[in-house]
């Protein structure tokens, strides 16, 4: 089997290394592994499945004799670097949303639009956490109608903020135990133990945070629907791991629900976890550590009778990131 080298950029951060290890467990052919970072890390050591490696800096000349960079970067890192990794002859897989609706560069969900991935200049872009769990949940249900319109409200877990903010969450849990009335809030906008904060991203002129937009933005372009209106309310939530969605979906035509079930069942991505009676739906306790979206509480809408409510749930380190970045590099490989 062809061997690819491959780099990882941001690769000491949560993101990174879940990329690193997920390339070992999907038995990606990695010729080198290339791990890169900033300064501060340059020289240290990797302990990786494919071995030991040295971290290099993150600069112009990183990329020489790579094929394929997954970058875990901000979007400033990913914009300077761009140009050098496509100079070197290297696709680069960007996580960050730097380049997410540039016209050019496909935004892809393998589960959903895989054919966009080998129509790239050099750039695909993975797309945003939330987008990616939500959309895998409800495309079978665009195949059986086209969807015209989303509510919906995501609850958004403390590591999408990065490996700080469950640190901060169980700092602050322990400390208000203890019996202390105030507590430090450094990664969030107010204390998140035993609280929730109705506010990722900065507020834009329409009230909608840039998080709640990126739906809407990104999923119309993954989709292929320009017109699908998206309405969302993103929420942070005293949870380490694995965000959940709750959705109104509203089709074309008016579905029947068993046949919305059993798409959904038979959906790439997919677990149909949707048993009320056992007390069965997506919980982040279920979901995290796993590659697969859970999807349950299915039941007609109450006020649009073209409406399909359900709630799903996923893990935004691998599904949302990591490893939708990797499953883009090997529709690359597959072709």
């Amino acid at each position: 089997m062809k061997k690819y080298n491959v780099g990882i950029m941001g690769a000491t951060g949560a993101v990174g290394q879940q990329m690193i290890a997920v390339l070992a467990e999907r038995n990606f052919p990695v010729g080198e592994l290339r791990c890169l970072a900033s300064e501060r890390s340059e020289g240290k050591t990797l302990n990786t499945p494919f071995g030991d490696v040295v971290i290099r800096k993150t600069c112009e000349t990183a990329f020489e004799g790579l094929d394929i960079v997954l970058g875990a970067s901000e979007n400033d890192v990913a914009e300077a670097m761009a140009p050098y990794i496509k100079k070197a002859g290297a696709v680069f897989v960007d996580n960050s949303s730097a380049f997410r609706l540039y016209p050019d560069v496909p935004l892809v969900v393998p589960e959903i639009n895989p054919e966009d991935a080998l129509k790239h200049n050099g750039i695909i872009s993975n797309p945003n956490c939330s987008t990616i769990i939500t959309l895998v949940a409800i495309n079978a249900i665009n195949k059986l109608s086209e969807i015209k319109g989303l509510y919906a409200s995501t609850y958004q877990a403390t590591s999408g903020a990065g490996a700080a903010g469950p640190r901060e969450m169980f700092e602050q849990s322990k400390a208000i135990l203890n019996g202390e009335t105030e507590v430090e809030s450094k990664v969030f906008q107010h204390q998140i133990a035993f609280n929730l904060i109705p506010q990722i991203g900065g507020f834009g002129e329409n009230g909608y945070s840039s998080e709640e937009m990126k739906l809407q933005n990104e999923g119309r372009k993954i989709m292929h629907l320009p017109e699908m209106k998206v309405s969302c309310t993103c929420v942070r939530v005293p949870v380490e791991r694995s965000h959940a969605i709750s959705a109104c979906v509203i089709t074309e035509d008016k579905l029947d629900l068993d046949a919305v079930r059993a798409a959904i069942a038979e959906a790439p991505g997919c677990k149909l976890c949707d048993n009320g009676e056992a007390h069965e739906y997506p919980m982040p306790i279920w979901t995290s550590g796993q590659d697969i979206v859970y999807v349950g509480r299915i039941r007609r809408d109450l006020v649009n009778e073209n409406g399909i409510n359900l709630w799903c749930c996923g893990d935004q380190v691998r599904k949302g990131a990591a490893t939708n970045a990797v499953q883009i590099a090997e529709l690359l490989i597959e072709k």
